[in-house]
């Protein structure tokens, strides 16, 4: 029995499987998969993970040729012109996310304009094809009223007030109005102005009929006649312009023929200066001019009057507002000598007290 024992040892040990090693080839059986000795129970509890905690899911590879973290020509091909950097370094950036601005990565691709093309195709009224011109019309036509085109009237009493003599002249009182109805574009405009000494007779009196055009935003061409009662009846032909010029001053500047063939000219500027909400300081002067002398009126050739003024006016409501001011009046250049030859006071200061309104 020991010589059949020794005999297949030595069988055992010549065999060719029993001399491979598969631990030398660095190689494990397809067929044997790796323990778990955790879940055979050959590992103490403290060593295992738990059970139920999940495990971490594996980090995705990070593509470097899309972070820009390698040169182009280190990656493939086929993503060289994806990962090319647009302007200010920002690859493959999609601006379409960021408020419509075009993909600037995109060969030709531009920013689409605020009014596109398109909007200016097809008809110019849609529904007239569809419902027709006539039936149409009318509703355009109330649309053009209601936004601009409707007629709308207003009387503004820029000066009633009494004044009151200070340095020279006499204690008076002063009217300037004005009053106009028609549309944005055109209407019809209705000037007075006058003064005159308290308990004396009316000094200067006149009243504008005016057809009044805008030629801008901001100014009206006015056209038409005057009328001018005092001191003597005359009748002149006006031109003139009216609005806001720039810095917000009112201006109102005018040219007047008279049937006499006299040719005067007045010039009036005014500002509103808000203090508070309801308290406004105006600064405001008018000029006076003749291209000859008009002796019956005691005006000279050239700058005739100059009245420069400040008021001050508190708006109890915005169409309600009584001020109180001082104005200075000057005839200057041959109106004062004139002035001065019949023995009277070419310049003048005054205190005022007066009320503006409209309606």
């Amino acid at each position: 029995m020991i010589r059949v024992a020794l005999l297949a040892g030595s069988m055992l040990a010549a065999s060719p499987l029993a001399a491979q090693d598969h631990s030398a080839h660095g190689e494990k059986s397809a067929a044997q998969p790796e323990m778990d000795h955790c879940a055979m129970g050959h590992m103490p509890p403290e060593k295992c993970p738990p059970k139920d905690e999940p495990q971490p899911a594996p980090e995705p590879e990070m593509d470097h040729c899309a972070m820009g973290h390698l040169p182009p020509e280190q990656c493939p091909k086929d993503r060289q012109e994806e990962d090319k950097p647009t302007a200010g370094g920002m690859a493959g950036m999609d601006h379409g996310s960021y408020g419509g601005m075009a993909d600037k990565s995109v060969p030709g691709a531009a920013p689409e304009e605020a009014i596109p093309a398109r909007a200016f195709d097809g008809p110019r009224h849609a529904a007239d094809a569809i419902w027709g011109s006539g039936a149409i019309e009318p509703s355009r036509q109330q649309l053009a009223r209601e936004n601009g085109g409707m007629t709308t009237g207003m009387i503004l009493v820029e000066r009633l007030e009494a004044r009151i003599a200070t340095v020279g002249g006499e204690d008076g009182y002063l009217w300037d109005a004005q009053g106009w109805y028609g549309g944005d574009i055109n209407r019809f405009v209705l000037k007075t102005e006058g003064e005159g000494a308290f308990g004396g007779a009316l000094e200067d009196a006149e009243i504008q009929a005016l057809y009044s055009r805008a030629i801008g935003p901001f100014f009206d061409l006015q056209a038409g006649v005057r009328f001018d009662p005092e001191p003597d009846s005359r009748t002149h032909l006006v031109v003139g312009v009216q609005g806001l010029a720039p810095y917000m001053f009112h201006v109102d500047g005018a040219l007047f023929l008279s049937d006499r063939g006299d040719l005067t000219a007045r010039v009036e500027a005014e500002y509103d200066q808000k203090i508070t909400q309801r308290l406004i300081l105006q600064p405001r002067i008018e000029a006076e001019f003749s291209a000859q002398d008009i002796t019956e009126r005691e005006i000279g050739a050239g700058v005739s009057k100059v009245e420069p003024g400040l008021r001050l006016r508190y708006e109890i409501v915005p169409e309600f507002a009584p001020y109180i001011g001082i104005e200075y009046e000057a005839k200057v250049g041959e109106t004062a000598d004139i002035v001065r030859a019949n023995g009277e006071d070419p310049d003048g200061l005054k205190a005022v007290i007066g009320l503006r309104a409209w309606f």
